[in-house]
């Protein structure tokens, strides 16, 4: 194998991770469906669960101690966004060219959820 040839296995490797990357990023920043659960509104349900689980059956409990785990999981992540800033200055400076060499359209990347700005930013065309 060359040094180029490994060389241009590296940049694949590289702008494939910015790419996954990026769109984790844009997808786990979609607003969810449904009313936005706020601390007070988890730790209220936590107190709830807590309640039932005095009386609960031995099925209900096991249902509620998973519930309360993911509550709690839930409570640690609350108001933590996702900083696109850093990951977006990644992707513009190589999406041009990871999308010409993989065939993906302007469409696609539109598709998947990339903003307009971000793809002009990033040199890539309507045309594209």
């Amino acid at each position: 194998m060359t040094a180029e040839h490994k060389a241009a296995l590296a940049q694949g490797r590289l702008e494939g991770r910015v790419v996954r990357n990026y769109l984790d990023a844009l997808r786990a920043a979609q607003p969810k469906r449904g009313r936005k659960r706020t601390a007070d509104t988890i730790n209220k349900r936590l107190d709830v669960v807590d309640a039932l689980l005095v009386d609960a059956s031995p099925i209900d409990e096991l249902r509620l101690i998973q519930e309360r785990r993911d509550l709690t999981e839930e409570l640690a992540t609350v108001g933590t966004g996702v900083e696109l800033g850093a990951l977006e200055g990644e992707f513009v400076q190589i999406a041009a060219s990871y999308g010409a060499r993989q065939g993906i359209s302007y469409s696609s990347w539109r598709e998947i959820g990339v903003p307009a700005a971000v793809l002009k930013q990033a040199g890539i065309a309507r045309t594209a």
